[in-house]
């Protein structure tokens, strides 16, 4: 059954977690106001399966053929690569992070991983996922992944960390179940969540078998205390939109924490660790496409109000002009390489469809540097009064409200107090401590810039490039159009001519890169 948004709310109340929000220990995390703007935010990837004109992308059939949300989805085709790439734009126009598709992304990843253990090794690890996946499904989980470790001294590997804790690892093996133990220090909407997907974060070596371990946890499991930020400026009269939709992340340390076998993914199998970790990164990337650009909407669309509001026309102001247009082509520049990696995503042997590498990272990595960018298109659009307004609570002063109004209205058609809170909305997104996380967040989520950069050579074929242009070179191509400038007669390939031998090697040569594949696959 798929929730909505106040049940969705109401059934964190049925749970107890252990978290500490600013020193003090959260009673109850469903009525924590510091969290609701998070909980809003969730709450919309709910009420959205229910709206008709967004079914179509939010929901897709389930394990159990019933319909799921669709971030609880497995990719079974490349409109389903799409969908989910429109479905987390749609959330993020509203939510700014809608959080919740993380889970999509985790499931896919360890569908592929899990399969691929079986294949190799045999056992009930696919079919345990499977089992979770429906269960989550039926019941409309919302699913924290605890993926990045403390880390610890990041010269040394996981086995060899002063404080083992610093990842999560195995500490016993039962008959019934494992013991984990160790600290994932960023954990997207963790207080909120019902469980947590627990996954390694790196690569692990035969050394590091215990580190490679991914399960999954109730969030009030005995043992696990969580640590979080507030989600966004709830309280903050400034704050236009993080007072009503933000994200909060936390810290969670598991403290010998039991799981049962039945839900136990991985454990131990570090190749196939790996392969999950990479996979994951590809499918959350192309996530992270989608939900820059709900956020890139919104600052064109306050860019444009902002423009009115200050008395220009964007259209024919031309520095306006151009601002508005480079907003345009980033946002949707980097979107179009989330529509690159769903059309030419790549049916996996697990029988799901990922993401094409290559893309999923250039358009992440696109947004992560230009993040800054679009900062710096909406304060140039904007102005100074961003950060210059006087604050919200003068707007209700008997002895300035009036004033304000009158000397800081911009365009006589247009009330300051929308004026007002335009800018405080670009602010708030911007130059604001959101703000700034939003900058943060963009350029880390989902990896580094390096890691992306890595990927991209890894998986595009650079080789490819350097045979065609050998090619061209053994077959002289690089002199058509211009004419022949020597008398090439038979059995001669140049002006000097070749021996038989060389002739020989050459007819072999060509016949190699004619056969040579030119496409990047």
């Amino acid at each position: 059954m798929m929730k909505t948004a106040e049940e969705y709310r109401e059934s964190l109340r049925s749970i107890k977690p252990v978290v500490y929000l600013g020193g003090e220990l959260v009673d109850s995390v469903a009525d924590e106001p510091r969290f609701e703007p998070g909980i809003n935010a969730t709450g919309i990837t709910y009420d959205f399966a229910h709206v008709d004109d967004y079914k179509s992308i939010m929901t897709t059939a389930g394990l159990d053929g019933r319909p799921t949300n669709r971030f609880l989805a497995i990719n079974r085709s490349h409109q389903d690569l799409l969908d989910k790439l429109e479905a987390v734009r749609l959330t993020c126009q509203f939510a700014g992070c809608a959080q919740r598709y993380l889970t999509h992304d985790a499931f896919n990843a360890l569908f592929e991983a899990t399969w691929l253990i079986n294949e190799t090794h045999g056992g009930e690890n696919h079919a345990r996922l499977l089992n979770y996946i429906e269960y989550a499904q039926s019941n409309d989980l919302s699913i924290g992944v605890a993926m990045t470790d403390g880390k610890g001294d990041r010269s040394k590997r996981p086995s060899q960390q002063v404080q083992p804790d610093s990842y999560v690892h195995v500490t016993e093996r039962r008959a019934d179940g494992i013991v984990i133990s160790g600290v994932k220090a960023i954990i997207t909407g963790g207080p909120y969540m019902h469980e947590f997907l627990v996954m390694p974060c790196r690569r692990m070596q035969p050394e590091d078998k215990d580190f490679a371990v991914a399960c999954a946890v109730p969030i009030d499991a005995p043992g696990i205390t969580i640590v979080s930020r507030p989600a966004g400026r709830p309280g903050n009269p400034a704050a236009m939109f993080s007072a009503k939709f933000a994200q909060s992340v936390a810290v969670a340390y598991f403290d010998n924490v039991f799981v049962p076998m039945e839900r136990v993914f991985i454990d131990g199998e570090t190749d196939e660790a790996h392969i999950m970790t990479t996979n994951y990164a590809t499918h959350h990337r192309h996530s992270c496409i989608g939900a820059r650009a709900g956020f890139g909407d919104l600052l064109i669309g306050a860019g444009a109000m902002i423009a009115e509001a200050n008395g220009l026309d964007y259209e024919k102001t031309p520095h306006m002009r151009e601002k508005m247009v480079d907003l345009i082509k980033i946002t949707e520049g980097f979107y179009a390489c989330g529509i690159a990696a769903s059309t030419m995503g790549v049916h996996d042997a697990a029988g799901n469809f990922r993401p094409d590498r290559v893309y999923s990272n250039i358009g992440k990595l696109l947004l992560a540097n230009q993040i800054y960018d679009m900062h710096r298109l909406a304060h140039d659009l904007s102005g100074g009064l961003v950060v210059a307004l006087p604050s919200p609570e003068e707007d209700h002063n008997p002895s300035t409200a009036a004033m304000l109004s009158d000397v800081l209205r911009g365009h006589p058609d247009v009330p300051y107090q929308h004026r007002a809170n335009v800018a405080r909305f670009i602010e708030d997104l911007t130059a604001s401590e959101t703000g700034g996380w939003y900058s943060v967040i963009s350029l880390h989520g989902g990896g580094s810039p390096e890691a992306m950069k890595l990927e991209i050579l890894r998986n595009y074929n650079v080789e490819a490039r350097s045979e065609l242009v050998q090619a061209l070179f053994d077959r002289g191509a690089l002199e058509l159009g211009k004419g022949m400038k020597v008398d090439r007669q038979p059995g001669r390939c140049c002006a000097k001519g070749c021996n038989g031998d060389e002739l020989v090697n050459k007819k072999v040569d060509d016949e190699r890169i004619s056969n040579v594949d030119l496409t990047r696959t």
